[in-house]
């Protein structure tokens, strides 16, 4: 990876690292991380994504294929390579991606004789972050200690929450873990907006887990919601964005406009 792709941008804020974390899996986190990523790479910013993921799903969402011996965000954990070794460019002009493999999964057991062990990633971001507007922490859906690692880094989070029964199940147990992680391993990590996904216009149902959810977070709820689409669960095994799949379809318009939500919010 050519360093100068990192080096050239100098962005005209001070960079923000969000982790886009739920514990509960299904409900649309690495659909917001790609699609998020790629608005707001058309917004004219330069993004960087992490897929901290062991599924990769952002990853294949962007159509990357991991070669045999290429480093992934495992090498980089495990301090075999930097994050600019693994930085791959995507199909979307300002946006990267470091890419998660498999091997991911044993991370958790390997990092745990290692001294600061919830660091490593907060390590490894240093003297990178700052070349980006925005860092997009793909966690998976857990709070082990790559989660952990996700959130020591990050200066805030990204809630995504399905539009569906019992949507809030599980928020007490992720805000318990922030209020830990604001504790112990980094006190200026905040919230910096909670998602509606899969929301259909057509149910009742949508719009009471909404009006719930409002009700729990108040303003820190973007006002875009994220629509249930076709296209939106199509795009990912085209390896494209949706904004690049089928640009007119309403889920892309709705990351579009929850970008420049993202952008006003700084």
């Amino acid at each position: 990876m050519d360093e100068t792709k990192v080096k050239r941008h100098k962005p005209d804020a001070p960079s923000r690292v969000i982790a886009v974390i739920n514990q509960k899996g299904g409900v649309g986190k690495s659909t917001t991380v790609v699609n998020l990523a790629a608005a707001l790479g058309e917004n004219n910013r330069k993004v960087l994504i992490i897929d901290f993921d062991p599924q990769a799903n952002t990853t294949s969402g962007y159509g990357i294929e991991v070669e045999e011996g290429e480093p992934t965000v495992y090498e980089v954990l495990a301090g075999e390579a930097s994050l600019e070794d693994a930085l791959h460019e995507t199909c979307v002009k300002k946006v990267f991606l470091v890419p998660a493999s498999i091997d991911l999964a044993g991370a958790e057991i390997e990092l745990v004789g290692a001294d600061d062990r919830e660091m490593a990633l907060k390590g490894a971001l240093e003297g990178v972050r700052d070349h980006f507007d925005y860092v997009l922490i793909d966690c998976p859906p857990s709070l082990g200690l790559i989660t952990l690692n996700a959130l020591a880094a990050s200066d805030s989070m990204l809630i995504p929450i399905q539009s569906e029964y019992y949507a809030l199940e599980g928020v007490s147990k992720l805000l318990d873990t922030l209020a830990a992680v604001q504790a112990r391993l980094n006190p200026d990590i905040t919230i910096f907006g909670v998602l509606l996904t899969m929301y259909d216009r057509r149910t009742s149902l949508s719009a009471q887990v909404a009006d719930e959810v409002r009700n729990y977070f108040g303003k820190r709820v973007f006002n875009t919601v994220i629509p249930r689409t076709v296209k939106l669960a199509e795009a990912p095994s085209y390896g494209l964005p949706v904004t690049q799949y089928a640009r007119y379809n309403n889920g892309a318009r709705a990351y579009l406009q929850l970008a420049k939500e993202v952008i006003r919010r700084g």
